[in-house]
């Protein structure tokens, strides 16, 4: 070695350039107010719609054009609920914002994709100009119908809220530079159906830490359970849609209460659904009657209002829309005839 070395000579060192600055742009600024101001101060409905499990998109686009006229402020879509295939809502939101001039809320869950496709998702949304998520860890998928699923779970709904806001600040999940800013509001799911909600509670503040905007809870079916609700979350200054979902027959309902994971009826409301026995139009009328009074309870406690298409029957939705708009109308109408008294 000495012998072949003997002859060289040190090389000499050149001076390190200085790298740039890395340069991070602001997001691009959006004409829509994020969903959970606004909800901080005015009544906010949105509307969850399933995206199909086929190929045929037409009837989605009908439901989410109804759902729009009759004043909706955002159209939901779960991503790929109880564990079964369907049409993307990165793809079917994409086309509701665009084609058609409605603001999609698209599900995330922390089930079928790992941290590269959930990065990927996410910044796909973004170049699309889709701002409004929810953040859901997702039913596993032994829930569904797939045979052979697995569920990823690389993170929890916590850590995946984290990560969008680190999205937001222009950093991606490994701590690169994205050379933009996200501009993402984003939502988490509150299960308010539990033996103690205190700990929900507090499964919500820790949401809040890692940064959740606003929370869509389960729906509800008791108003006895609307205002413990109230009562155990009155201190957050985070909005909270309740939700909403209309039965409609006794076999739906027994379905919803025994099979789906963080949804429970009231005896009173099976009871209800199990006296109209097999009459579709009465159970369909009761189921309406029996969401217009969870409405009634909730209106007054919550500006957020998550109603629930079942079942694709998004007749249902628009009439509980409504009689949403209705009681709001009516409410001004009362508070105007107050101010005009004095």
């Amino acid at each position: 070695m000495k012998k072949r070395v003997g002859n060289l000579k040190p090389i000499t060192v050149k001076e390190v350039e200085t790298k740039k600055p890395i340069v991070i742009r602001e997001a691009e600024l959006s004409n829509e107010v994020p969903l959970h101001e606004k909800a901080k101060t005015e009544r906010t409905i949105i509307v969850e719609l399933d995206t199909p499990k086929h190929l045929d998109v037409t009837k989605f686009l009908e439901g989410s054009k109804a759902l729009n006229a009759a004043g909706v402020d955002a159209v939901t879509m779960a991503d790929n609920s109880l564990a079964s295939p369907r049409v993307s809502n990165l793809a079917m939101g994409s086309i509701l914002k665009h084609q058609e001039q409605i603001r999609p809320l698209a599900h995330i869950t922390c089930r079928d994709r790992n941290l590269i496709g959930l990065q990927s998702h996410l910044m796909g949304l973004d170049a699309l100009g889709i701002r409004d998520i929810l953040a859901v860890t997702g039913d596993p998928t032994k829930v569904g119908d797939f045979p052979g699923a697995t569920s990823v779970y690389d993170v929890s709904s916590l850590e995946l809220i984290q990560l969008i806001k680190k999205l937001n600040e222009g950093i991606s999940f490994s701590g690169k530079p994205l050379q933009k800013k996200a501009n993402f509001s984003v939502a988490a799911a509150f299960n308010p159906n539990v033996r103690v909600l205190d700990r929900a509670v507090a499964r919500l503040e820790k949401k809040i830490e890692s940064g959740a905007d606003y929370f869509i809870s389960q729906p509800v079916y008791t108003k006895e359970k609307i205002v413990e609700i109230h009562e155990a979350t009155k201190h957050l200054e985070t909005p909270i849609f309740l939700g909403v979902m209309p039965l409609t027959s006794i076999r739906s309902a027994e379905f919803l209460h025994n099979e789906v994971p963080g949804i429970k009826l009231s005896e009173e409301s099976l009871a209800r659904m199990r006296a109209c026995g097999d009459d579709k139009e009465r159970a369909t009328a009761e189921g309406i009657q029996i969401a217009k009074e969870l409405i009634d309870a909730a209106a007054g406690l919550f500006n957020g209002i998550y109603v629930i298409t079942p079942f694709f029957r998004y007749d249902m939705s628009i009439e509980l829309i409504n009689y949403i708009r209705k009681l709001d109308q009516q409410k001004e109408s009362d508070s105007s005839h107050v101010q005009t008294a004095n």
